[in-house]
């Protein structure tokens, strides 16, 4: 009945505004790396402008990726703490994350994945890429891929921002919130300097614990003109993350951890544009440190990791109906730790694309080939197709990929002299392997869009951790017979097939009044072959309804934002932890601008709902703030 009773409110809230529309069809960079409006990349993509991220209700990058539709983030606590990205169904681990178009997933654990290096007002816009993307990205894009553009970055220096932004905001259960961010232009060079810090005492958790946040990101940038065809792009970026981890990975009664992670993040570009050609190379760096302590008695893991990346892309237009790019990529990643032990892993890939389009139709297959020590060699092919008849656009999609264990999968609890319980590594998982297939439609017309997909997912090997009895357990040497543990495995089947809808909405009625909603709802089932149910690989919602409503008035901005789940039931009773079989949560921010200033106030959990995305993550009622910003 509450699935029904959301889905009016939210098909409501588009009614009636249909009438006069207007085209929404941005061009989007991420489905084949080629500058396409989005009904000729054969692909279901959204997009999120920074003009809409300004006035949405959050607190940090993860929590902003709720608003976007389709995109299921998974939090175990707030303003940054942690979370993970789920897109259609599949695992944290499967979403590959891009900041500028290069991946910036952490070699410990998929669990880093939303600790985004960068300060909400340096970005442009995020694009979400919904399926398969491998052949063009990397192995790890299987569910799909989230691309976040930073705005030093997509400008060229000619036009590159000059406008700067702070705020500071404060609330209830002493959260402060301060943003910054200041950009200017010397000559040919552009630069970006921000800085994000949200911090609180938190809400009570179990027992007298507090879900504290001390969270931090220093980000800065820079683009310059190095001669008539070349441009250098640098991006280096501070990021902390101090918070309460209490049950976020166990269910024990003993869990009363807490975590800091840190990371170092460093990337160059050299572009050089020619007539029709493009040359890029870009390199980068990530160094995390991870100190997780599961109780005052225990002993702290510490995980040291880097990651280094170089790849090269060319493109080529070879003429009005031909483009064409390929590239390459070598990969390293290391791991030095006390728990999982001292470890290396490469990759190296080769990857093109074609683009063809006639009249209304576009063609774009893709071919990656890859190299990793965990896998050998494997073929990652791709191909979309896209076709406009009048106001009608008919695209379908299908793709390979693939995924090897990483660090922690592989190596958890490998290297402690005694484990009592939790999770365990296994070191010879095989990589999971998957083929997708999508077909969809959209409506487009001049304010309004309807678009419609259907996605099926046929997985093997897929890596998941599985409560496994003592006995079954290959690998005995650090554990207790009485212990509790979960076992990473590889489930030999997953199935999954569901069906995602969405509406939007934008109209400038005149300079003072404007009107944006968006509305997403997804419709998941999944299968799995193993009859002792995984972790992480049922635990994403049967039903997501998303629902952004911004309207603004004169000075006036009011944003209203719902998310509706309804997933599987989950109890741990020792803890009096439960995901209950469905929410809903309503979020708001009333925003007041007058000249360069404004003021605003926001509402997070309006209902003070009381839910977990995951077992034991008791995530936080009612939360009042309010703050100031200024633009100069």
């Amino acid at each position: 009945m509450k699935r029904l009773i959301c889905l009016c409110v939210i098909l409501h809230s588009l009614a009636g505004i249909a009438q006069e529309t207007k085209l929404l069809d941005p061009v989007s960079v991420t489905a084949n790396r080629f500058n396409q409006k989005i009904s000729e990349t054969g692909r279901s993509i959204s997009i999120l402008q920074s003009a809409q991220i300004e006035n949405l209700p959050f607190s940090s990058i993860d929590e902003l990726l709720k608003h976007i539709g389709g995109v299921e983030v998974q939090q175990r606590g707030p303003a940054g703490a942690q979370a993970d990205i789920v897109i259609r169904g599949g695992t944290f681990q499967q979403v590959l994350v891009l900041l500028d178009g290069v991946k910036l997933n952490d070699p410990i654990t998929g669990h880093f994945s939303a600790y985004i290096p960068l300060v909400p007002s340096q970005i442009e816009r995020i694009e979400i890429l919904k399926g398969p993307a491998a052949a063009m990205y990397g192995a790890e894009a299987v569910g799909g891929v989230v691309n976040i553009i930073s705005k030093t970055f997509f400008a060229n220096t000619k036009t590159s921002q000059k406008q700067s932004y702070a705020s500071v905001a404060a609330g209830e259960y002493g959260f402060v919130r301060v943003e910054g961010q200041y950009a200017k232009k010397i000559k040919n060079t552009s630069f970006s300097l921000g800085a994000l810090s949200n911090n609180a005492n938190g809400q009570l958790l179990r027992g007298q614990n507090r879900g504290y946040f001390y969270n931090q990101t220093f980000s800065g940038m820079l683009a310059t003109k190095l001669s008539t065809n070349w441009q250098l792009y640098l991006h280096s970026s501070y990021d902390k993350r101090d918070f309460a981890a209490q049950n976020f990975y166990t269910t024990f009664v003993s869990d009363t951890a807490t975590e800091v992670v840190k990371s170092f993040w460093n990337h160059l570009k050299l572009q050089r544009k020619k007539l029709k050609t493009t040359d890029e190379i870009d390199v980068t760096f990530k160094n995390t440190s991870d100190h997780f302590l599961f109780n005052p008695a225990s002993t702290a893991n510490e995980n040291k990791s880097n990651l280094l990346t170089l790849q090269y892309v060319h493109s080529q237009t070879l003429s009005p109906q031909w483009q064409f790019n390929a590239g390459a990529l070598g990969e390293l990643k290391s791991i030095k730790s006390n728990d999982r032990g001292n470890h290396n892993n490469y990759n190296a890939a080769a990857f093109s694309s074609l683009l063809y389009k006639y009249k209304k139709l576009s063609l774009s297959p893709a071919l990656r080939v890859v190299h990793d020590n965990n896998y050998g060699t494997q073929v990652l092919p791709q191909a979309n197709i896209a076709l406009q008849v009048q106001k009608l656009n008919l695209r379908a999609s299908a793709g390979r990929a693939i995924r090897s264990a990483d660090f922690t999968e592989r190596y958890n609890n490998f290297n402690k002299a005694f484990v009592s319980g939790g999770s365990l590594g296994s070191p010879n998982l095989q990589a999971e392997t998957s083929w997708s297939y999508e077909a969809g439609t959209d409506l487009l017309l001049k304010d309004f869009k309807i678009g419609a997909t259907y996605f099926y997912r046929s997985q093997k090997q897929v890596i998941d951790f599985v409560r496994t009895p003592y006995a079954d357990i290959p690998r005995k040497t650090n554990l207790s017979p009485s212990g509790t543990y979960a076992l990473a495995k590889n489930i030999k089947d997953v199935q999954t097939k569901g069906v995602e809808i969405e509406l939007t909405y934008q109209k400038s009625f005149s300079e003072k009044l404007m009107l944006y909603a968006n509305a997403t709802a997804t419709f998941l089932s999944s299968k799995s072959s193993d009859p002792m149910p995984s972790f992480y690989i049922l635990s994403h919602a049967k039903t997501l309804l998303q629902q952004n409503i911004i309207f603004s008035i004169q000075q006036l901005d009011i944003s209203v934002s719902s998310i509706y789940k309804e997933r599987l039931t989950q109890e741990a009773t020792a803890i009096k932890a439960k995901v209950s079989s469905d929410y809903w949560v309503v979020n708001t921010k009333i925003n007041y601008r007058y000249e360069d200033a404004n003021a605003f106030i926001a509402i997070a959990n309006i209902g003070n709902v009381r839910y977990s995305d995951l077992l034991g993550s008791q995530l936080p009622g009612s939360w009042f703030s309010a703050g100031l910003g200024l633009r100069f």
